[in-house]
C-alpha cells in the first residue's frame, strides 16, 4: 500500500463519529427533499416514503456484513480501515432505519385504513418487528456503557445474530422481487436496484463463506492435514451448483417452493417461523456445505464415519 493510500485511509474525516456525519447527514437530507415532493397526509405518499428510506439502509447493512470478510480475505490498509469503521457504517444503517420505522408509524397511526388494506402482512410484520428489537440491540451494545452489561457470548449473540438477520430480510425481500413475484404477475418486472441489491446481498456472504473457507484451510495447512479427492470434488460440484441457483431462480424456485410447502406442518411453520421454508437460501446454503466439504479433513471425515456406525 502507498504512503498516500495509507494517508488516506488514516484521515480523520473518514474515521469514527466524522465518517458517521459525512454518511449519515446527506441522508437525512435526501430523505427530509423527497418528503417535500410527495403529499405526506396520504397513505400513499407515506408508503412512498417507506421504500424511499429503505434504499438507503439495504446497501449499508450489506456494506457491514461483508466487512470482516473482506479483512479476511483481501488483508490490506483498506481492509483494515473497512473493519475498524464497521460500528459507525452500521450506525448510518441504523439512522436510515430510523426513517423507515417513523414513516412505518406514521402511516399505521394516522392512516390505519390504508395500512392495514394495502400494506399490513403478518409474516412482514413479524419479520421486521424481529429486525427492529435486533437493531436496537445491536445499536445498544456499540457502546460500553451497554456492552459492559453483556458477556461476550451475549455480545456476539445480539451483534452476529442481528447482523444474520437484518442480512436475511433485506436479502429475502430482493430474492422474491426477482424470482417470485415475476411469475405471479407478468406485468411486475424486477427494476434495476431490485438486481443491484439482491447481487450486494449474495455477495455479501459469499464473501463470508470464502473467509470462513480459508479460515478452515489455513488451519488444515497448520496442521499438515489433507482432504480426501472426492470431498474436494463434491464440494466443487456443490459451491458451482449454488452459484448457478443463485442466478436462475426463476427456473427452479416455484417447483422447490411447491414442494417444500406442501406438508401442512410446513404450511404452518411460514405463518409464525421467519423466512421459512429459506428458499432465497438454498443457493448459499450449498455454497456452504461445498466449502465445508472442500476443506473436510480426513479427521473430520473419520469422525463422521465413526458417528454414522
Amino acid at each position: 500500500m502507498s504512503d498516500t493510500a495509507g494517508t488516506i485511509f488514516k484521515n480523520r474525516w473518514l474515521n469514527g463519529w466524522k465518517l458517521f456525519s459525512i454518511v449519515s447527514i446527506p441522508i437525512c437530507a435526501l430523505v427530509l427533499y423527497e418528503m417535500t415532493k410527495v403529499d405526506m397526509a396520504t397513505g400513499q405518499g407515506v408508503s412512498h416514503m417507506i421504500g424511499y428510506s429503505v434504499r438507503f439502509a439495504v446497501p449499508i447493512i450489506f456494506i457491514v456484513a461483508a466487512a470482516s470478510a473482506v479483512n479476511t480475505l483481501f488483508p490490506s490498509g483498506f481492509s483494515k480501515w473497512y473493519l475498524r469503521n464497521r460500528k459507525y457504517i452500521g450506525l448510518t444503517f441504523a439512522v436510515a432505519m430510523a426513517w423507515q420505522g417513523l414513516f412505518i408509524f406514521i402511516i399505521s397511526t394516522f392512516t390505519r385504513d390504508y395500512y392495514f388494506e394495502e400494506v399490513y402482512f403478518f409474516r412482514d410484520e413479524l419479520e421486521g418487528s424481529i429486525g427492529y428489537i435486533f437493531l436496537v440491540g445491536m445499536i445498544v451494545t456499540s457502546f460500553v456503557f451497554a456492552k459492559k452489561h453483556t458477556n461476550p457470548y451475549q455480545w456476539k449473540l445480539i451483534q452476529k445474530g442481528g447482523l444474520y438477520f437484518l442480512w436475511a430480510y433485506a436479502f429475502s425481500v430482493y430474492w422474491w422481487n426477482l424470482f417470485y413475484y415475476p411469475l405471479q404477475d407478468a406485468a411486475r418486472v424486477p427494476e434495476v436496484h431490485d438486481y443491484i441489491f439482491y447481487w450486494m446481498g449474495f455477495g455479501a456472504f459469499a464473501l463470508r463463506i470464502a473467509a470462513w473457507g480459508k479460515q478452515r484451510q489455513t488451519l488444515l495447512t497448520a496442521r499438515e492435514q489433507t482432504v480426501p479427492v472426492l470431498y474436494k470434488l463434491a464440494g466443487v460440484l456443490f459451491i458451482f451448483s449454488g452459484l448457478v441457483a443463485s442466478a436462475t431462480g426463476l427456473s427452479w424456485q416455484e417447483t422447490t417452493n411447491a414442494f417444500l410447502m406442501a406438508p401442512a406442518w410446513s404450511a404452518e411453520l411460514e405463518l409464525w417461523v421467519p423466512f421459512w421454508p429459506f428458499t432465497p437460501f438454498l443457493p448459499l446454503m450449498a455454497m456452504a456445505v461445498g466449502t465445508w466439504l472442500y476443506t473436510m479433513a480426513k479427521a473430520e471425515t473419520q469422525r463422521a464415519a465413526s458417528a454414522a456406525e
